[in-house]
């Protein structure tokens, strides 16, 4: 009960909530100020501009939102201008829908929040078609849009002003609980019970999460110059835990095991169950650290973990004592991560207590935060390039424009009612590059409607006092842009009795209006799934190729700097960690195709059995570098041993051949597993191998033996 309590308490103290009542305020505020003056006519078209603004504001560093909103604010006035003169003659606004829908669908090559100031002026642009403004008032109106837009830009950022580090909290706090859930993913592996090739999907997918998060909590700290600059306790405490958990993240991912072996070995001893429970207790104490992060408040340790480690370690010793011919080793490496997984907690506790942080103020770290985000080049040549059919995103903005087209025509002639927008709506917000995101939405704006409608027809005819139904159109508005991000099928659902409750308001009636928006989205809905799939689709076996290559070049790199180690050449943590986390991200990347593909109809799914093999030896392969890369750092520079350095090297080669190989050059894959004794003799003199370098040598052969089978699922997935 107390886990369901802390997670609603969780969304409240979320970024998703912070968004909803932030976009709510700043919609809501203008039209209530200008009814109170009595001009609220005045106060809906400010309205509608700061509603077409707030899809810009999306999470990112205030510098990135403010540029963006002043962007989307000039657009905003151009568009409405254009669409005012443009709408007196139908086939003007035809060719202007047709236009702009192309124009501004491209900009998603700039990224997403260039993308979300395309879909602001489309916005504004389809809300405008139908709104009957002589010319002679328009500039007038035009104007009042704007003065909605830069309202909503200025509440923004003030908001943001007051409490410059809370969007680093949340973020860096929803981080932190994707971990812990990667963690109980992890753990399920040693439950007898869990069938490893639905975990290892349900882990891969749980990474996609996580990296998203990871990359959104990169680039609100590392691009903020007043989290990274400022000698402050709150800003270094921030950066410190982000560092901490990404640290921590490679330690769970670097813990992989044969665990079909360990369930036949050791399922009859119980100490498994243990290790899956102290793995729990762990993500419990990962869950109160985000937690406490999102409250703002000083986490307190939930138990004893050295208690429990101490109970583990007799538990496994007492293994090898009784039983001589059952080697323990393998518990005796477990035992060793998750050791090291009790110490970054205890770190992570240490950071939020007052004795702690003050010593972290001046503690530098040396570490350059800008090379792990990633920069846009909004250069002209960028949008120009993709002007091809070689382009998904000009596919993408040539399939939107001529269903914009088709849509506007088909409400023109079919629409029910006077808001044939809501075709054209549906379809902007539908319409994705891709066939399997654009078939979800579909479906899920489709149910929403309904469920929606139903709720808002019940609260109109059921509850009839005014001041209850606008309390309730405030709780639907904020929780439509709270889930509009996290469950988009709730959002819609939030979505609807909100219309419903605001046309009732302006005098228009409730079944009609109901009618209306369902009608307008089947339609919508139906125009974009056909256009998704017969006008220039985009299906994800046409791209695998490229998100392999990805995939392999980040191995190759990751294990280049574990080959230099071994070398003997001293390479830098942050050398080590770029690598690590081109690696974590492609290789969400990758998972996130594979799950687009399998949504996707089934001829359209090109060996998918193969590509979910590929997935799961990439994430062996990540963490057994991952595991190596640690125990580099951790010993410093290593003496050159030769025998590790051949394996290292041509697991290195196999992945340059696999590369090659991609590329659509004709190589010759391995039949066995190559012996070390095949390699001619190195320079480097042999030495003595201590226990942790017998260790790492299997190892680098077992990376070598993985490499050779990616190789060869590769082979099979280009057939």
């Amino acid at each position: 009960m107390n886990y369901h309590k802390r997670e609603i308490k969780s969304f409240f103290y979320s970024q998703y909530f912070s968004d909803g009542l932030r976009m709510s305020i700043g919609i809501l505020v203008p039209s209530l100020v200008m009814m109170q003056l009595g001009n609220f006519d005045l106060g809906l078209t400010m309205s509608l501009g700061a509603l077409c603004i707030c899809t810009i504001d999306g999470p990112g560093p205030i510098s990135h939102k403010r540029n963006a909103m002043a962007v989307g604010n000039l657009c905003l006035l151009v568009v409405a201008f254009i669409t005012g003169y443009a709408r007196l003659n139908v086939y003007t606004l035809g060719l202007e829908i047709t236009a702009f829908s192309f124009l501004f669908s491209m900009l998603i090559v700039y990224g997403n929040r260039a993308a979300s100031i395309g879909t602001s002026a489309l916005l504004v642009m389809i809300f405008m078609m139908d709104k009957e403004v002589p010319p002679s008032q328009l500039p007038m109106f035009c104007l009042t849009i704007l003065a909605g837009g830069l309202w909503y830009m200025i509440f923004s950022l003030v908001f943001f002003g007051i409490r410059p580090f809370r969007a680093a909290q949340q973020i860096l706090g929803e981080n932190v609980a994707d971990i812990a859930r990667f963690l109980r993913i992890k753990a399920d592996f040693y439950i007898h019970t869990t069938d490893i090739d639905e975990n290892y999907r349900k882990l891969v997918l749980q990474q996609i999460q996580v990296s998203n998060h990871q990359d959104a909590v990169r680039e609100i700290l590392f691009k903020s110059r007043l989290l990274v600059k400022e000698s402050t306790a709150a800003s270094r405490i921030l950066v410190l835990t982000f560092i901490d958990l990404v640290d921590m993240f490679e330690q769970i991912m670097a813990t992989h095991y044969d665990y079909s072996y360990i369930r036949e070995k050791f399922e009859s001893t119980g100490v498994l169950k243990d290790i899956a429970d102290f793995l729990h207790h762990v993500a419990d104490d990962l869950d109160n650290i985000g937690f406490a992060v999102l409250a703002n408040t000083r986490p307190e340790k939930l138990s004893n973990l050295e208690l429990r480690l101490e109970y583990l370690k007799q538990r496994i010793d007492a293994i090898g004592t009784d039983d001589k011919e059952t080697s323990n080793l393998v518990l005796k490496k477990i035992l060793i991560n998750l050791r090291d997984l009790s110490k970054s907690i205890s770190n992570l506790y240490k950071y939020y207590h007052s004795k702690a942080s003050d010593s972290l103020v001046q503690s530098p770290t040396g570490v350059e935060y800008s090379k792990f985000v990633s920069q846009q080049d909004y250069a002209p040549h960028v949008f120009f390039d993709n002007l091809t059919l070689n382009s998904g995103a000009f596919k993408h903005a040539f399939r939107v424009a001529l269903v914009c087209l088709v849509g506007f025509i088909t409400a023109k002639n079919v629409s029910l009612g006077g808001h044939s927008y809501w075709v054209l709506l549906t379809i902007i917000v539908i319409l994705k590059p891709g066939f399997s995101l654009s078939k979800q939405r579909n479906y899920q704006r489709l149910i929403g409607t309904i469920a929606g409608g139903a709720i808002g027809i019940l609260i109109l005819n059921f509850i009839p006092d005014k001041t209850a139904q606008f309390i309730l159109l405030i709780v639907f508005m904020i929780g439509t842009y709270s889930f509009l991000r996290i469950n988009y099928i709730v959002a819609v659902i939030f979505t609807t009795p909100y219309v419903l409750i605001l046309f009732k308001f302006l005098g228009l009636g409730t079944i009609n209006v109901f009618q209306e928006r369902l009608v307008d989205t089947l339609i919508g809905s139906g125009i974009a799934f056909i256009a998704s799939y017969l006008i220039f689709p985009t299906w994800e076996f046409e791209q695998v190729n490229e998100t392999l290559k990805s995939v392999i070049t980040a191995n190759i790199n990751y294990l280049q700097k574990v080959s230099e180690s071994i070398s003997g050449k001293v390479v830098e943590i942050t050398e080590y960690k770029l690598a690590r986390k081109d690696v974590y991200v492609n290789s969400a990347n990758l998972s996130a195709t594979f799950e687009r593909m399998t949504s996707e109809p089934k001829s359209k799914q090109r060996n998918i059995k193969d590509l979910h093999k590929f997935v799961v030896l990439n994430h062996i392969l990540a963490s057994y570098t991952a595991n190596i890369a640690s125990a580099l750092i951790r010993s410093g520079q290593k003496t050159p041993h030769p025998d590790m350095l051949k394996l290292v090297k041509r697991s290195i080669a196999v992945l340059k051949e696999t590369d090659k190989r991609l590329s659509g050059e004709s190589i010759t894959l391995p039949t066995t597993h190559p012996k070390t004794d095949t390699v001619s003799k190195p320079e480097i003199q042999p030495i003595p191998l201590t226990a942790d370098d017998m260790l790492m040598k299997e190892q680098l052969g077992f990376i070598n033996k993985i490499t050779i089978d990616i190789a060869k699922v590769t082979d099979n997935v280009l057939r």
